[in-house]
């Protein structure tokens, strides 16, 4: 619909009238005059209303602005008041304690505040939280032990001639305990396996040898002992048993201590976190669940004490995932997990290798069950006895043909130097354990059998 007042320009409009229309400017209200023509400068247009501007005062140009002073200050302020006030309410400022100012404004904060770990401090900005764990450090580092390993390594070169070096390795123990004759040791299997001779370092820097008391290469333990009498009284004095804690008790975030042997440069301390807790990991094929920590464990940390804030042992380093993009992953052995199979392992005969005059046998004939077999036949890894001969030692026992030895007095057995490795630590005359896989209405069942072993020439 259109508006009958039109604006037609200078053609003209329908009808040959000049209708009346709306200016472009001025008051709708007031017909446009096409007649008018200014009489002189200043003259008001009709229908157009002047807006005039009055000059404002200097008085009140003055008080206009004082007044937005005042009023961009109270909402600024108001702006920072609420902004602090947030802040306060989501990062609170610990306040120090009574025992911090007792100290010069240092106190170590309970095992709630920070996993027990942290101490605060007042400064000029405020309160910091540093990290004090010394006290833990020197109660526990008697406990800890530095472990060498010799192995020896054999290499063949090009024209078929062999070479024979002794490679070191390094490692860390836990001191749990003794008896009537030996100091008892903690550590990792993987640190005294293969070994060729054992040492042990204390926290006061003397070193004697030591052996293997029993091993349990599924959780990755062994024990060690040394001669008490091969420990001098001063050292006596300087080295204690740890205190085993409860590993169960532990919760993600709780500040923990490790020490160890690292890179084997002595004994170190790190600090961090328990990361996660029953974290599932695979370790040359074998499913275990550790405690994960931020702590640093390096190479010869193995085997060495993970602590709470009580400087009670919570884990037994095991492990560090090892890449280049991950930092600050690393594994301890839950202690509550393995109490059982410590104490079952220090139960165990010292391994001590006699003279080989003196050595116990078997006297069996076997064959190696190794895991391409076990896989195409279905039979378990470990020693095949295809024949017992009748001047053996195993005769008069309950072994039998067809048998496969898997472990001996609890000690794994894979292959038959591992059977023999074994031996060299029992005299002739030496009643063992082995443990047996047999063939019975076509399934392998587990049995214990007692060997009494026998000199070499009997074995013959």
């Amino acid at each position: 619909m259109h508006s009958e007042n039109r604006w037609e320009g200078a053609g003209g409009c329908e009808n040959g009238e000049r209708h009346q229309t709306l200016p472009p400017y001025g008051n709708r209200n007031e017909p446009y005059r096409y007649d008018w023509e200014p009489e002189a400068e200043g003259e008001d247009r009709p229908g157009v209303q002047e807006k005039k501007q009055k000059r404002m005062s200097p008085v009140k140009m003055a008080g206009i602005i004082a007044a937005a002073a005042v009023l961009f200050g109270t909402a600024a302020g108001g702006t920072m008041f609420a902004v602090y006030h947030a802040a306060d309410t989501l990062f609170p400022v610990q306040e120090e304690t009574e025992a911090g100012q007792e100290n010069g404004g240092e106190a170590l904060a309970s095992s709630d505040q920070a996993g027990g770990t942290g101490s605060t401090a007042d400064t000029s900005e405020g309160t910091v939280i540093l990290e004090d764990v010394s006290p833990i450090v020197e109660d526990a580092m008697p406990s800890v032990v530095s472990i060498t390993n010799t192995m020896l390594y054999q290499t063949n070169s090009w024209f078929g001639l062999s070479q024979t070096y002794e490679v070191p390795s390094s490692g860390s123990g836990i001191i749990i305990g003794q008896n009537d004759t030996e100091l008892l040791i903690v550590t990792n299997n993987h640190v005294i396996s293969d070994a060729d001779s054992l040492s042990v370092t204390f926290t006061d820097e003397s070193t004697v040898q030591a052996a293997v008391k029993g091993s349990d290469e599924e959780t990755d333990l062994a024990i060690l002992a040394v001669p008490l009498d091969s420990i001098s009284a001063d050292t006596k004095s300087h080295i204690k048993s740890a205190t085993l804690g409860d590993s169960d008790s532990l919760k993600m975030g709780q500040g923990v201590v490790a020490i160890g042997n690292a890179l084997g440069h002595g004994q170190s301390v790190t600090v961090g976190h328990v990361s996660a807790l029953n974290r599932q990991i695979q370790v040359d094929g074998v499913t275990k669940w550790v405690i994960q920590t931020d702590a640093a464990i390096n190479p010869g940390n193995s085997g060495g004490a993970l602590l709470n804030s009580h400087g009670e042992v919570i884990g037994i380093n095991e492990a560090k995932y090892a890449d280049e993009n991950v930092e600050g992953v690393g594994y301890a052995i839950p202690i509550s997990r393995v109490k059982d199979i410590i104490d079952e392992l220090t139960t165990r005969v010292t391994k001590i290798e006699v003279e080989q005059s003196e050595q116990g046998y078997l006297g069996i004939q076997t064959q190696n069950i190794d895991e391409t077999i076990s896989h195409l036949y279905g039979m378990p890894v470990g020693v095949y006895v295809y024949k017992i001969p009748e001047d053996s030692a195993a005769v008069n026992s309950d072994l039998r043909e067809k048998d496969i030895i898997t472990a001996l007095d609890g000690e794994q057995v894979v292959t038959y130097a591992d059977l023999a490795k074994l031996l060299t630590y029992y005299k002739s005359g030496a009643q063992v354990t082995l443990t047996v896989q047999s063939l019975i209405d076509g399934s392998y069942v587990e049995r214990d059998v007692l060997v009494t072993l026998t000199d070499q020439k009997t074995a013959d």
